[in-house]
């Protein structure tokens, strides 16, 4: 029994040295922004104000690491409000019956230093479909406010709002079928 335990010891202690560290966004310092364009002469952006980026880092190599983000899509916010009640009708997102999106990574591979292509699979509008975004480590530092470590990282890209059947009513004249989105969150260990 003693070698059991110490054998089981001895792979908790491994793996925590050189497992994952989950890292966690804070709400108050990470946001989800978008961007189409209007007319095909305007660029109209908005957000999502309630999303969280959850990592579970490998550190040992990073590129093993695995990313998921949920959004909230009553969050929507464009400053608009009658235009936020519009895109959370089933004319665009349908917020009633799919009131999350989230994303799944299944692949991270690194670019140059700090910079990564992520892909992995989105689900929004009931439709899961692959996306290619890119992640950007931004840095990390000791919050002096909470003494814990910080890390910043930054996901972008582009998305066909026609691949989900999000307003589809809506010729791409009138709004932008390519959506730009970034997000960019602040991270603690859990």
């Amino acid at each position: 029994m003693k070698k059991l335990l110490t054998l089981l010891t001895a792979l908790v202690v491994s793996v925590s040295a050189y497992g994952q560290l989950v890292l966690k966004s804070d709400a108050a310092h990470s946001l989800i922004q978008f961007e189409a364009v209007h007319l095909g002469i305007n660029d109209i952006s908005g957000s999502f104000n309630k999303s969280n980026l959850t990592i579970d880092a490998n550190e040992k190599d990073f590129a093993k690491s695995k990313l998921t983000f949920n959004v909230d899509v009553n969050s929507i916010d464009t400053h608009v409000e009658a235009r936020d009640n519009h895109l959370k009708s089933a004319e665009f997102f349908d917020a009633a019956q799919y009131p999350a999106m989230e994303f799944v990574s299944t692949s991270l591979k690194k670019d140059a230093t700090n910079k990564y292509t992520l892909n992995g699979k989105l689900t929004m509008h009931g439709v899961t479909k692959p996306v290619t975004l890119s992640l950007v480590y931004k840095g990390s530092t000791v919050n002096a406010m909470n003494k814990k470590t910080t890390y910043g990282y930054q996901v972008s890209g582009q998305l066909k709002r026609s691949d989900f059947g999000v307003g589809s009513k809506f010729p791409a004249a009138m709004i932008s079928d390519e959506i730009k989105i970034k997000g960019n969150f602040e991270l603690t260990a859990e």
